[in-house]
């Protein structure tokens, strides 16, 4: 098959639409489930890049949730402690400890869960039962994969009341250097954004702190490749394994490095003492504790807690998480990864990540402010890497 027939474009009156191969080439997935869309499709293929070049860097299975052609989290198989499966609900789950595919998914839907609502999943290995289980649990609206247990299809399938789009793709396809784009009907083209990213990127430590562990580097590594496919100008927060805040598409790189921030931010405090004791309803969903919890963290006692407001959600009052709890939690964060897709222009940058733990950051470097970057990080005890090169994707 060398066409495939799409729902509709990016909007619903942008009909026909559909993708295809050049030259009557086959296609490299297939549709297994469910009718794909335009944008589905732009977030299938985008995912499936990144999660595949994430486990080649870091030799860990590799999951990403995407909404809108941007990441909102990208992360690696690594165990989760009890506190994160009770963060991103998934502390009922079975089996979840023997599948570090599953983990890995876990880990990049539950980080923003505000943002992943409606997303589509990449995987970088064989959709296993775990994962699928996991997946059905949430609201998304597909998966892209390399293949699928049959019963894990099966899973996959019933979700969406049997319309959920479920990808496979082939992990040996390769596709041409040079790729092109057509806007307002002129062709672009350039040869495509291929350029591998290893540890080899870290090697220039420019700061006095040269101390950089392999587990910040991998974090190191997951926000570069998070960013290679991120729209631009972007910057990426790491922790642990995932990437904990995404700042996409913003003009300038302090607006990237609040937004980023502000979400790694909300991140921490989804695992604060007080969200963790909330006492929800039973039959609550998922997503509307999610706007709950981003409600407790992020605004005023009035919004939750109130009198004859906090009935709706919770079994027991909650008292409010205040503004110096918040202050005080955060700050005894550390040991966060900042990447950026283009050097930092000023100081500023590294002051806002500070705050959100920043103790590990990766940039092109090449300002010409660069001096003043270097100090401030010095005068944080960080360590920065400049790698040399530039990762914009629009």
């Amino acid at each position: 098959m060398n066409r495939l027939e799409l729902k509709y474009g990016n909007n619903p009156h942008q009909k026909p639409a559909h993708i295809a191969m050049k030259d009557g080439q086959e296609l490299p997935l297939r549709v297994l489930n469910g009718k794909a869309g335009y944008i589905n499709l732009l977030d299938a293929l985008n995912g499936w890049q990144l999660v595949r070049e994430l486990k080649a860097a870091t030799g860990l299975p590799a999951a990403t949730s995407f909404k809108h052609v941007s990441p909102t989290s990208a992360a690696v198989g690594q165990p989760l402690s009890e506190t994160l499966k009770k963060v991103c609900f998934v502390d009922d789950v079975d089996g979840l400890d023997e599948s570090p595919l599953a983990c890995a998914y876990v880990r990049a839907r539950g980080t923003d869960r505000m943002c992943s609502f409606g997303d589509f999943v990449a995987l970088s290995d064989v959709c296993d039962v775990v994962t699928a289980r996991c997946i059905k649990r949430e609201v998304s609206d597909g998966v892209i994969a390399p293949g699928y247990e049959p019963e894990a299809l099966e899973i996959l399938s019933s979700k969406r009341n049997g319309n959920y789009t479920v990808i496979e793709i082939d992990p040996d396809y390769e596709p041409a250097t040079l790729e092109t784009k057509d806007v307002f009907g002129i062709t672009f083209s350039q040869h495509r954004n291929n350029f591998t990213v290893d540890e080899s990127l870290l090697a220039n430590v420019v700061t006095t702190n040269k101390d950089l562990p392999a587990a910040n580097k991998i974090d190191l590594l997951i926000g570069i490749i998070t960013l290679k496919y991120t729209q631009s100008n972007s910057v990426c927060y790491a922790y642990q394994g995932q990437a904990i805040g995404v700042g996409a598409g913003q003009q300038s790189r302090i607006h990237c490095t609040r937004l980023a921030g502000d979400k790694a931010d909300s991140w921490f405090l989804r695992q604060h003492p007080k969200v963790l004791g909330l006492q929800f309803k039973p039959d609550l969903g998922r997503a509307t504790r999610d706007n709950v919890i981003d409600s407790y963290i992020n605004h005023n006692e009035e919004d939750v807690c109130a009198v004859g407001i906090w009935e709706n959600y919770f079994l027991t009052r909650p008292q409010p998480l205040t503004e110096t709890e918040k202050r005080e939690f955060l700050a005894s964060q550390s040991g966060v990864s900042l990447a950026s897709d283009a050097f930092f222009p000023f100081s500023d940058n590294i002051k806002r990540a500070v705050r959100s733990g920043v103790s590990y950051v990766v940039q092109p470097g090449g300002s010409i402010r660069d001096d003043a970057v270097i100090d401030s990080c010095n005068d944080h005890n960080i360590v920065m890497v400049c790698n040399g090169v530039r990762f914009f994707h629009h």
